[in-house]
């Protein structure tokens, strides 16, 4: 048997509009627009405190500042009705193209169908809305299902293809916890040896997931590994089981400065490495084109390869290669 939390949503609509955070790349007002009337690029993020979210930020304000646009950002605190109001903001200034990584579907659906009828075209970056519910110029992501087969095909094989797992989920509904999930599903069909025990939700969150694996251990005493569905969450399960004094194999997915540290000290065994600086870069390029009538030519999705980040490859890897020149100050 296994149980799964059911997510709660934020509702304090207030209090995430004062995390709106307009951010001119170039040091300039965003509602002008950089000289010579170019217009400005919309930028909505789910919120400012994944790791992953801030190097795909880094990412667009420092290639727009080397092409001369300036981006107005803002992050919506994690609440999707708030994210629903910034994205209309945002069209209501005239903004040339919408980059876009929403909270949750609820958010990626209705943000997208605004800036369609405003036609306002979308870079879509990590999260996309359900089929049929509006229409993307281009969708920037890591290949979940891919990265989270691979990761959870690994662990089995080093835990010697037998045992307890357990899985803390990330926000149920979105598109990287759907698609992790059915990439760690995957693998567990074609690893009869292994069982799932337990399921919890920890919303990407690192407390969260300390408080989940603690209820994970008491009701499960013999797991012997966690997938947790980002860093965050797999660094909380590991804390989590160490102040327990039991020994788990915890991995993620992201490849956070912080993760990899924790797999070259041996608190957490592997995560698969995304590359979000290099997609808020390509998410810049490709706004542009749209803006400038040269999109034609850009794909309807761009997937970008993880690589395993494990206690042999942890050192051949430098962590600015995925998260951006800045990284290290993100820990």
């Amino acid at each position: 048997m296994t149980s799964r939390k059911a997510i709660r949503l934020g509702s304090a609509v207030a209090a995430a509009a004062i995390a709106v955070l307009p951010l001119a790349a170039c040091g300039q007002d965003a509602s002008a627009g950089s000289g010579g009337g170019k217009k400005v690029i919309g930028v909505s993020v789910a919120d400012q405190k994944s790791l992953f979210y801030v190097a795909e930020v880094a990412g667009i304000k420092d290639e727009a500042k080397k092409q001369g646009y300036d981006v107005n950002v803002t992050s919506a605190n994690n609440d999707s009705s708030a994210q629903i109001k910034q994205v209309n903001d945002l069209l209501t200034k005239q903004i040339g193209a919408l980059i876009f990584t929403s909270q949750d579907s609820t958010a990626a659906a209705a943000g997208v169908r605004a800036a369609n009828q405003a036609q306002v075209p979308v870079v879509a970056v990590d999260q996309r809305p359900e089929s049929g519910q509006g229409k993307l110029a281009t969708y920037i992501a890591t290949d979940s299902v891919k990265a989270a087969h691979d990761m959870c095909t690994w662990m089995f094989k080093q835990i010697g293809g037998s045992g307890e797992l357990a899985i803390l989920h990330g926000v149920l509904g979105s598109t990287a916890e759907t698609q992790r999930t059915q990439g760690c599903q995957n693998a567990l069909k074609e690893n009869p040896g292994i069982k799932l025990v337990a399921e919890e939700t920890a919303n990407w969150d690192e407390t969260e997931a300390y408080k989940a694996t603690q209820n994970i251990l008491t009701a499960h005493p013999n797991v012997k590994a966690v997938f947790g569905e980002s860093d965050a969450m797999a660094l909380g399960a590991a804390k989590a089981s160490k102040a327990a004094g039991k020994q788990i194999f915890s991995v993620g997915i992201d490849g956070f400065p912080t993760m990899f540290d924790a797999v070259a000290s041996g608190l957490t065994q592997g995560t698969e490495a995304q590359q979000p600086y290099k997609m808020g870069k390509l998410a810049v390029d490709n706004a542009i084109a749209l803006m400038n009538g040269k999109g034609g030519d850009i794909p309807q999705e761009q997937y970008q390869d993880t690589v395993l980040i494990d206690k042999a490859t942890v050192g051949q890897n430098k962590v600015e290669d995925f998260y951006g020149p800045d990284a290290k100050s993100f820990k």
